[in-house]
């Protein structure tokens, strides 16, 4: 009964220590953490590579933490072993979708197809890149939803960067009214560019009939801005045709349908008293 109760109070002080090196450690990783954020801040290291770094560090840490505190509670780490190598075999399968998605974010960061900050469209979702974690990649979107993409995904299918080049190029359609001039519609359109500081000269802005639709006289135009001005251009130039439209003679035709009935050739009408 004695050693039971020394053994008792041997393994309860070892378990008791084992839970204050978990709680010790993980505020020190914490503090760690920050601390090397800090660092790679001082030292103007690129935002994506220090999201990764950080993250992949943050998991590291916490293992060697957990197996630690695993040895002073008194697990023998052999057992410890041979039990996470039989976990290990058992989700190997199950882990291969995460090695993917790690090695997937280590080509995101050596090859760059985007960075954070940059502007995505990836896998039916866009938004803007706030983070390349280990596994994932952290989007937010223009309303403020947070999304997070596989890297493994990212590394391997097509998307699309709307911030990777300096300049973009903005494109409309606006419809006419068939019988309005077409040359006094081109000429207010490029008055608009020309009186824009925002639209660059270079390559010039374009204005040409695009179609002849059904209900209107679709004319298309194209400038080139730098990226982050498209949409406040875009916008803005919508805004301004519609308002200018009718000051030059202009009307901004909807769809609609003309309805004609032969008099001569319809049948005789009755009425049913």
């Amino acid at each position: 009964m004695e050693w039971l109760n020394e053994k008792g109070v041997e393994y309860g002080l070892k378990l008791l220590l084992a839970i204050v090196v978990l709680v010790v450690g993980f505020r020190l990783i914490s503090f760690v953490l920050k601390k090397m954020s800090h660092l790679m801040e001082k030292n103007n290291m690129n935002a994506s590579l220090k999201t990764f770094l950080r993250s992949f560090t943050g998991i590291v840490l916490k293992i060697l933490l957990i197996i630690s505190a695993l040895s002073i509670a008194g697990v023998e780490m052999t057992i410890f072993i041979a039990i996470m190598t039989a976990i290990s075999a058992g989700f190997a399968f199950a882990m291969n979708g995460t090695l993917s998605n790690f090695f997937g974010g280590a080509m995101i960061l050596s090859f760059k197809p985007f960075e954070v900050g940059d502007f995505i469209s990836a896998s039916s979702f866009s938004g803007t890149v706030i983070e390349i974690q280990i596994f994932f990649t952290v989007l937010t979107t223009p309303d403020n939803k947070t999304i997070l993409l596989p890297n493994g995904g990212l590394s391997n299918n097509p998307l699309v960067n709307f911030s990777k080049q300096t300049n973009r190029r903005v494109d409309w359609v606006f419809g006419v009214s068939y019988g309005d001039s077409f040359e006094d519609a081109k000429s207010m359109i490029l008055g608009f560019f020309n009186k824009d500081s925002r639209i660059l000269s270079d390559p010039e802005p374009f204005v040409g009939l695009e179609e002849l639709g059904d209900s209107s006289v679709n004319i298309a135009a194209r400038a080139w801005v730098i990226t982050a001005d498209y949409w406040d251009v875009f916008f803005d130039m919508n805004e301004r045709f519609y308002k200018e439209a009718g000051n030059h003679g202009l009307s901004i035709p909807f769809p609609q349908m003309d309805v004609h009935f032969d008099k001569e050739n319809s049948p005789p009408t009755k009425l049913v008293h």
